[in-house]
């Protein structure tokens, strides 16, 4: 059997919305299973977010650390955002969260890993790209304007590998930080280059 996720639908039978809020919505569905059978699967309906791994040329990573309300948790991040302009290639968006959140400019991108974060109860998917040969942009240039969790967010470089180590020991937990960190330091094994371009279609 080919090791690769595939699309695949099932019948489902009714949907019913049981919450809309600013971002997400939670839906039942009754899905018809093996056996003609069927069963009601919760789950949250998302737009999807982009997020960015950025390695220096001194092979460090950028995290930023954010308030998280749900976990109660101050996490180390990679910059990253909703996919909320319609139309916008990912890597715009990424470019984009990557100025406003972090103030840097990439001139290389490569599609690091594509992950659901939850598949069992939630349709959130998330692209990390690697964005390399960096620039900070000057202060009077970057008119972002940070709110909320965002204020006071502290930028940090990592080097690579004890951003690794931190991973493994459980002193990194959020999901596209976790698996950007160890994809690039598996990809940089064959210098990257086993990474799909900026724009390869989503599967």
């Amino acid at each position: 059997m080919r090791i690769e996720d595939t699309p695949e639908r099932w019948d489902v039978l009714d949907s019913r919305k049981r919450f809309s809020g600013h971002v997400i919505e939670v839906v039942t569905d009754t899905v018809r299973m093996p056996g003609d059978e069927s069963a009601d699967r919760d789950y949250v309906v998302h737009p999807g977010a982009v997020a960015v791994l950025a390695l220096d040329e001194r092979e460090r990573v950028l995290l930023i650390r954010q308030y998280r309300h749900p976990t109660r948790h101050l996490l180390w991040e990679l910059p990253a955002g909703i996919r909320d302009v319609e139309g916008e290639p990912l890597v715009e968006g990424a470019a984009r969260e990557l100025a406003e959140e972090a103030g840097y400019r990439a001139a290389t991108w490569h599609t690091l890993v594509d992950l659901y974060t939850s598949p069992g109860m939630s349709d959130e998917r998330i692209r990390v790209f690697l964005a390399r040969d960096l620039t900070k942009i000057p202060d009077a240039e970057n008119g972002f304007v940070h709110r909320h969790e965002e204020i006071g967010m502290p930028v940090e470089w990592v080097p690579l590998a004890d951003a690794v180590e931190r991973a493994l020991m459980g002193m990194i937990h959020n999901s596209p930080a976790v698996a950007g960190i160890l994809a690039a330091y598996a990809a940089s094994v064959e210098g990257f280059g086993l990474l799909r371009p900026a724009d390869a279609p989503e599967t």
